[in-house]
């Protein structure tokens, strides 16, 4: 297993543009298995590899969907390596999301209801689904990390001013680690 760390907001890896993945090696598995652990003690939803510092086009998420009673489904972790996302719904769903590297801060965001995804899994084989509520804005999410885009930069105007004094205070508080 590999000893990764998570960075944090301020981190300037979170920003930059993650490369594709060029072969499944044994590096690539470990990396996964080691992003799962990672993302399962921080009690998260989804993790993509630029959080953990490697530059790759890789996140995974074990959110399924949501049950009638609004609870999350999970399953395993599922694996999206080289992720293409399309045909985005063209109405959009406003929820509060959060991000295991801005710690304790939630706020809404606006995303496509739906979303269609095409990458490799652990094995090389190409997939593709559909996916519809939570499961398509976790994928969004996890896959706005390797563009370095973090979920706070969807959000416009004076919501995200309000934002700025925890922003800097989280910044500050995680700046050396």
């Amino acid at each position: 297993m590999m000893n990764l760390k998570l960075l944090y907001y301020g981190n300037p890896l979170l920003r930059r543009r993650a490369r594709p993945v060029e072969g499944i090696t044994d590096e690539i598995r470990e990396l996964v298995a080691s992003m799962i652990e990672v993302m399962k003690s921080h009690n998260g939803i989804g993790l993509a590899a630029p959080q953990v510092g490697y530059m790759v086009r890789i996140f995974i998420t074990p959110v399924e969907g949501v049950s009638e009673q609004g609870e999350l489904i999970l399953g395993e972790p599922k694996v999206f390596i080289n992720p293409e996302l399309s045909n985005p719904s063209e109405t959009s769903v406003e929820m509060n999301e959060g991000c295991l590297s801005i710690p304790k801060l939630y706020a809404a965001v606006s995303r496509p209801l739906t979303i269609h995804t095409k990458a490799l899994d652990l094995n090389g084989h190409l997939f593709e689904e559909t996916t519809y509520g939570y499961a398509a804005r976790t994928r969004m999410h996890e896959n706005d990390h390797l563009n370095g885009v973090l979920f706070i930069d969807r959000i416009k105007g004076k919501q995200r001013t309000v934002l700025e004094p925890e922003l800097r205070r989280i910044k500050q508080q995680y700046k050396n680690m």
